[in-house]
């Protein structure tokens, strides 16, 4: 399994729309791609306008490839793109180790 890690910086004060938006993006759009296998999003505490978006594949081409190259990465960034004050910074990872804890 991929785990792919997108940082995300959004404009100050549009938290509450951007947490529905993500969510939304996610579950009608990504959720529905090849390989998809969960998510998670976290915001920061200290810098309220980051957000760590946590995507599982079962593949780095079902990402790479199967997503970002079909016309749904058009539409999730329809949906989340207008709240970014950067460019997210993503990048792909394999698990190492883990315990039990969420």
């Amino acid at each position: 399994m991929i785990l792919e890690i997108a940082d995300i910086r959004i404009a100050p004060g549009r938290q509450a729309a951007f947490d529905e938006a993500i969510e939304r993006g996610v579950r009608t759009v990504i959720a529905g791609a090849k390989g998809f296998r969960g998510y998670r999003v976290e915001r920061g505490i200290e810098s309220p306008e980051r957000y760590v978006l946590m995507i599982f594949w079962d593949t780095l081409e079902n990402h790479t490839i199967d997503f970002r190259q079909s016309p749904a990465f058009a539409e999730w960034r329809a949906i989340v793109g207008p709240f970014f004050a950067t460019p997210p910074q993503v990048e792909h990872f394999v698990g190492v180790a883990a315990s039990g804890a969420e």
